[in-house]
């Protein structure tokens, strides 16, 4: 399973119609809006590249409202569990 981060431009209309619309596209898991350089985060979640690009390429940029993209895919995931037991590797011995 792939994970790519899609940081999505938009144009002043796009602001408040393509929410909805990139949330509707196939793999693409979630989507939120941000503050500073870009408009939207798009979390796509592919079993392999060639979707990804599917993803990228035909279905989400030809969306209007769309000025620009940037695709940056996930290598490792961490989660809050995972970190506190990789931080928490020796200080069971210095508790006792």
């Amino acid at each position: 399973m792939l994970t790519a981060f899609i940081l999505i431009k938009a144009s002043r209309e796009g602001l408040t119609t393509l929410g909805p619309h990139l949330a509707d596209i196939e793999g693409v898991a979630e989507v939120y809006t941000v503050t500073g350089e870009w408009d939207f985060i798009a979390i796509a979640r592919v079993r392999e590249h060639e979707e990804l690009a599917q993803v990228v390429t035909r279905r989400l940029t030809h969306l209007e409202g769309i000025e620009k993209t940037q695709t940056m895919v996930a290598f490792q995931q961490f989660s809050a569990h995972d970190l506190e037991a990789m931080f928490g590797l020796g200080l069971e011995d210095k508790q006792a």
